[in-house]
């Protein structure tokens, strides 16, 4: 088993999520329930896998919430240029988020390939 809290993909995950709630709080009220919605759900599913798979047994299990989490992240990826398209996010907060993200991939998939 693996202490999540002091998993870097888990802690940047975290810090991620936040600022994607920050990011979506000026989006229309229309899209409570819509994209903002969606947006938050997969943020927050990023690292509630990480520490779901570090409570697992085995690495093949942990291995697999890792495969989810980065599925969550590339839809994520999806939503935030939907956002931007529509003109919800800035340019610049489009870019700053999207960095964040391919980052939190790239660390998330290299870290599931160790354990393989």
């Amino acid at each position: 088993m693996h202490q999540y809290k002091e998993l870097l993909i888990w802690k940047k995950s975290r810090l991620f999520c936040s600022k994607i709630y920050n990011a979506t709080a000026d989006f229309p009220s229309e899209e409570k329930f819509g994209i903002t919605n969606q947006l938050r759900r997969a943020s927050v599913s990023i690292p509630s896998n990480i520490a779901e798979g570090s409570s697992r047994k085995s690495n093949k299990d942990f291995a697999r919430f890792l495969e989810i989490a980065i599925g969550s992240a590339y839809e994520l990826e999806t939503q935030l240029l939907i956002s931007s398209d529509l003109g919800f996010l800035s340019e610049e907060n489009t870019t700053e988020l999207t960095e964040m993200l391919a980052e939190i991939i790239k660390m998330t998939s290299k870290f599931r390939a160790t354990l393989a």
